[in-house]
């Protein structure tokens, strides 16, 4: 059996109305392992929200929850950390940001992480 790979959840809140906790708990429910990046630490589904950028370790998907004006801080990050795949959810489409993702070898979708779980397209 091929372990899932891990998922950087990016915009992380622990505000059960946010689209990135719920992604977060949907994941988990699947089983995927989870890493989480918000502005404010807390904990959902069992995982831990970091406030600043770690090595995790291999991460093979980053779901996007934080708007453009908010990503720039993580090009460098994101071109470090070398995931397969970043999804940039409804609203944090950014077309110069994925260009630039793309560039660097890491595909990019305009998806949402909720509905490609549900309909088991992850």
């Amino acid at each position: 059996m091929v372990k899932k790979g891990t998922t950087l959840v990016i915009g992380a809140s622990e505000n059960p109305e946010r689209y990135a906790y719920k992604a977060i708990t949907s994941l988990r429910s699947k089983d995927y392992p989870v890493c989480a990046l918000g502005r404010k630490k807390g904990r959902v589904a069992g995982v831990t929200i970091a406030t600043t950028p770690e090595e995790w370790g291999h991460i093979d998907t980053v779901s996007l929850y934080i708007g453009p004006q908010h990503q720039a801080s993580f090009r460098a990050y994101l071109t470090t950390l070398k995931p397969r795949r970043v999804i940039f959810n409804p609203g944090t489409e950014n077309e110069d940001f994925e260009r630039a993702l793309q560039q660097q070898g890491i595909s990019t979708e305009r998806a949402c992480t909720l509905v490609l779980l549900s309909t088991n397209q992850y």
